[in-house]
């Protein structure tokens, strides 16, 4: 069966898209789930924020070097995200009226 697949290109880039997307909509919900752990509110709206507009402004985005480019870039930002976190959740500050 594996011999069929790489022998049809359209069956392997299919397999291919399908694998990535899901690979972006996993690197997606990590960035969402790590950056509501941001103990400070503004920090955590702001990462909110930032990974939503990212995703939405690169959602048509077809070119496989770019599109992988762009989760080598996504994996840092969670690395960074996780890090941050990690180092709020040392030295907590006083919560605010808003949380």
């Amino acid at each position: 069966m594996f011999w069929r697949l790489r022998s049809s290109g359209g069956v392997v880039s299919n397999m291919m898209a399908a694998s990535s997307r899901a690979q972006v909509i996993s690197l997606y919900r990590c960035l969402l789930r790590e950056s509501s752990k941001f103990a400070s509110y503004n920090y955590r709206t702001y990462a909110l924020r930032r990974v939503r507009d990212a995703f939405r402004a690169h959602r048509t985005e077809d070119d496989p070097r770019t599109v992988q480019q762009l989760m080598e870039e996504g994996r840092q930002a969670l690395g960074l995200i996780q890090r941050q976190v990690a180092i709020g959740q040392m030295y907590a500050a006083q919560r605010t009226v808003v949380e």
